[in-house]
This record gives C-alpha cells, structure tokens and sequence, in this order.
C-alpha cells in the first residue's frame, strides 16, 4: 500500500489558490446571517447577488453578498430587528 493511500482526507486538504473564492451553499448562507431560506429568498428577490452552478440549488459569493447588504443598507441585524 502506498503512503498517499494510507492518509487521512484531513491530511489530504490542500490551499485553495490565490483568487479563488468557495461559493456557499444556500444553507450556508442562512446560516452565516442567522436567517432562514424564506429571508434568503426575498434578499435574492431584492438583488443580492448568487452565482451560477450546475448543480442543484443556489451558491452565493459571501463577498458579494456582504456588498449587496452594505450598498442598500441591510443585514441580518437591521432585519431581525425589524421581525
């Protein structure tokens, strides 16, 4: 058996390199901003941003989702609040 096979998946991980970004799934997202899937939606509704995947569901670039929330003055602070 080689020493390769024999690591662990954590051992495995590697750097992403420079300038590429993860996309967050939806859930991710709800989670990162507290919110559920139904705010999410109303946000995309709204223009924040996702990116496109060919897979199943949404993904979302949390740099440009932080943008979108700063230039029209939101977050899930100013929302909860408002709930």
């Amino acid at each position: 058996m080689n020493n390769t096979a024999q690591r662990t998946k954590r051992e495995r991980r590697v750097p992403l390199p420079a300038g590429i970004v993860p996309l967050l799934t939806q859930r991710e997202i709800e989670t990162y901003y507290g919110v559920s899937a139904w705010q999410i939606d109303q946000w995309r509704k709204a223009g924040m941003p996702d990116e496109p995947f060919a897979g199943q569901g949404r993904r979302y670039d949390l740099a440009k989702c932080q943008a979108w929330h700063e230039a029209n003055a939101t977050d899930a602070r100013s929302w909860k609040a408002a709930a």
